[in-house]
């Protein structure tokens, strides 16, 4: 059926431009929840394509990886399926940052996640390039593509990664074009303005990969994988996933100096990068100039996966020209014969202003439209896949008529990521990091599954089995809970030997297990060795320790979420007028009427509402339940 000029090819629930890592989780969290989805891609080579690192999780961004699995999540059991190395970082910290990372075989992950969402249930991919939101009465209904092909939906969820419009820029070469070598998305990017989005543009870029086997790996420190087991998803099983190894090398004053002598061939210097860059995560031109107190910046040198020679230099990204990439290149020890395989590269591309949203991701002057990842102004493929899954978590809601689905800070990094992306917005690409959630001690990755399955089951996203395997060991961390909490040793001459042979003091009363396990020097294990203790599940042990170790820091952070919770069950109506509200400043009304808060907490927290403002909306709030009351 032909309808102006174009061909309607389908009709389904939801529709999600883009099949990276925000698109494939929020497909598959659509089609999960019963809804009929189609995920389209410009190429089906694209499917969690990883453009960057060959990295998943770290220092923020495992947090997240563990809240998407805890809530019926793909990317968890992706990466434990797909790693080369496994290693958990920030050991020499507390419980609240320690953060699992993996090496990922990038090939074998796109195959992973493609053959699941191939074989979803409810789910259809397909390779179109998407040059239109088709806006009808003020809403989303469906998108059009460049080959006249009409799809309509109830719900249409954009996660367009770096594609808008996007510009590869390589010392003076510049060209249209998506990262990786892919196809660019043109035209999508006009249509949005044309129908009143605010469209921003960032920068971000990439490290050149080289071919391992014109590395002398010798003249570099070796960086091996944990011997412990881990895993990100509570799914898999624990165990060795070591198979490559990392290395460890520098740059020097010779580096720096090539990189001095042709900074203003630099695009970014040479004013051809008009794109916001990520600070916290600077190419190496801009370290030396930013930093140049220092005499060396380090670089992990990193396998891409097990059929390739492909290495990924971490840690210097660049869009130098590319004769002054391998002159810098050739001085870092066991670089000295360096071959690349392909360039390092800056990129340019447009996207939402993510104040546009509510906070279930949903576009607030186009309802049915939704926005989730780099499109939001985020960075890394784990902010992305957190956002796809909030973003089809809630599409699929509102088209059953249910009640939205939104974490609060409290709840969950996810909680926070959306809501410093709603409330505050992007002034540069943004990065899940520990320092961003005020209440990561309770917030750990180890008992994400504890805060989040009961939420991912009752909305119909954790399946039976993963359900199981939940209450399996929640049974198994409160057995042995129950066990540190009523076990009492009293101080006989043997449970004294045993103690100060364990370097710590002996008993002069009776002692509860819990008590003796705060000491500083105590472990369980060591109270299992000498105090003659149960064993219990491995994982239930370290949940149990970390819990009675920091239990007066959680306890203080339990008080400070109550109090908090109590401003974000102050609702406020989405019709409110703020513009009309008298007694509040001009600047707090315009950016509530922009916002459009849906709670008292998040009003508070948008930059430029003062304490003072928000009395004054109290008034209001109390004042409007009264009339409704009356009435």
């Amino acid at each position: 059926m032909c309808i102006r000029d174009r061909y309607l090819i389908d009709t389904y629930d939801v529709i999600v431009v883009g099949a990276g890592h925000a698109g494939c989780e929020a497909a598959l969290a659509a089609a999960r929840m019963g809804c009929r989805t189609l995920l389209t891609t410009i190429s089906l080579d694209n499917v969690a394509m990883m453009p960057c690192n060959p990295a998943v999780g770290g220092p923020g961004k495992s947090h997240l990886v563990k809240e998407i699995d805890a809530l019926g999540g793909e990317m968890g059991i992706a990466a434990d399926a797909t790693a080369v190395q496994m290693r958990m970082l920030n050991r020499g910290k507390g419980p609240a940052v320690y953060a699992l990372r993996a090496q990922s075989d990038k090939g074998a992950y796109h195959r992973y996640m493609k053959n699941v969402v191939e074989n979803t249930d409810n789910l259809d991919l397909k390779q179109v390039q998407v040059m239109d939101i088709i806006v009808e009465d003020g809403k989303c209904v469906g998108i059009n593509t460049e080959l006249d092909e009409e799809y309509r939906a109830k719900a249409v969820i954009l996660c367009t990664g770096t594609y808008l419009d996007s510009m590869i820029i390589i010392g003076d070469t510049m060209y249209s074009g998506g990262p990786n070598g892919m196809r660019p998305s043109v035209g999508l990017s006009a249509n949005l303005k044309k129908h009143g989005l605010e469209i921003l543009r960032f920068k971000t870029g990439t490290p050149s990969r080289v071919d391992r086997r014109s590395l002398h790996m010798d003249k570099m420190e070796l960086e091996e994988g944990d011997p412990e087991n881990h895993a990100f998803s509570f799914m898999s099983e624990r165990k060795d996933r070591n198979k490559r190894n990392c290395w460890l090398t520098y740059t020097n004053e010779k580096t720096h100096e090539i990189i001095r002598e042709n900074i203003m061939r630099a695009p970014k210097y040479a004013g051809k990068i008009h794109g916001i860059g990520a600070r916290y995560c600077p190419s190496i031109e801009d370290k030396v100039v930013r930093f140049a107190d220092k005499d060396r910046h380090q670089l992990f040198v990193e396998p891409e996966g097990l059929d390739t020679t492909e290495m990924y230099v971490q840690g210097m990204s660049t869009s130098m020209p590319i004769d002054v990439q391998y002159a810098f290149l050739r001085t870092i020890p066991g670089f000295e014969d360096v071959k690349m395989m392909r360039p390092a590269y800056a990129i340019e591309y447009d996207l939402l202003d993510p104040l546009q949203l509510y906070p279930t991701l949903e576009v607030i002057k186009l309802p049915g439209l939704y926005s989730a990842g780099q499109s939001n102004g985020t960075s890394g493929y784990e902010e992305a896949a957190a956002q796809g899954l909030v973003a089809g978590i809630n599409a699929a809601l509102k088209i059953q008529g249910k009640d939205p689905f939104i974490l609060a800070r409290h709840e969950a990094y996810i909680g926070s990521l959306v809501d410093d992306l709603v409330t505050k917005g992007a002034d540069e690409p943004y990065r899940m990091m520990t320092s961003r959630s005020e209440y990561r001690l309770i917030l750990r990755q180890d008992n994400a599954d504890l805060r989040l399955t009961e939420k991912g089951h009752s909305i119909g996203l954790v399946g039976e089995e993963r359900y199981a395997r939940f209450l399996e060991r929640k049974k198994k961390y409160e057995e042995a809970m129950d066990y540190i909490r009523t076990q009492r040793f009293t101080p006989k001459e043997e449970i004294n030997r045993a103690l100060e042979s364990m370097g710590t003091a002996p008993l002069t009363t009776g002692t509860g297990a819990d008590q003796i396990l705060k000491r500083p020097e105590m472990t369980y294990r060591k109270m299992m060795e000498t105090l003659g203790c149960p064993a219990f599940d491995e994982e239930a042990v370290e949940e149990m320790e970390i819990t009675v170790k920091y239990e007066g820091y959680i306890a203080r952070q339990a008080a400070a979420v109550r109090k908090a919770a109590r401003m974000e069950n102050e609702k406020l109506p989405l019709d409110m007028d703020y513009l009309s509200l008298d007694g509040i400043s001009t600047e707090a009304r315009q950016k509530m009427d922009k916002i459009r808060p849906l709670s008292l907490g998040q009003a508070a927290r948008i930059p430029g509402v003062s304490p003072a403002d928000i009395s004054v909306l109290m008034v209001y709030v109390k004042q409007r339940k009264g009339k409704k009351g009356a009435e």
